[in-house]
């Protein structure tokens, strides 16, 4: 049971370090798209303000307010999107990491408790072989 456990788990892992490397290029191309959409979404918002609103008049104070109005807006959103996409830039970098780490650790764990499963065999067959020594000597005394 243990060695077909053992089987599956290395299959698994083995497979995992084969898909990860494609993983993590997937993610880092989806974070881009993502990315790019977003700025196409903000050029097309900032292509559609409506001209009446931004256009300078030299009769009308209050269109231009109006303007510096606008790209303040603007300029909060580009910076808003900035610090959402530094965020979701780190995170996506500690999920890389992550995936591309886990099964390198399970390949360790795994490497390091068949040797210490070996190392355990080899204490009970010296204590077995100490204890039969030990009869033998007291079935000839």
């Amino acid at each position: 049971m243990k060695v077909k456990l053992l089987n599956v788990l290395t299959v698994f892992l083995v497979t995992f370090t084969v898909l990860s490397p494609g993983l993590i290029i997937f993610g880092v191309v989806w974070v881009r798209h993502i990315e790019f959409v977003k700025t196409q979404k903000l050029a097309f918002a900032v292509n559609n303000i409506n001209p009446a609103d931004t256009t300078l008049s030299t009769t009308s104070t209050t269109q231009n307010l109006e303007l510096p109005q606008v790209s303040t807006q603007i300029s909060d959103r580009n910076i808003v999107n900035q610090l959402l996409t530094a965020e979701q830039y780190k995170l996506a970098v500690l999920l890389q990491w992550f995936v591309l780490l886990t099964p390198i650790f399970i390949g360790l764990g795994i490497i390091v408790y068949d040797r210490y499963l070996v190392y355990r065999a080899a204490v009970l067959r010296e204590q077995i072989e100490m204890l039969e020594r030990l009869w033998q000597q007291s079935i000839e005394q």
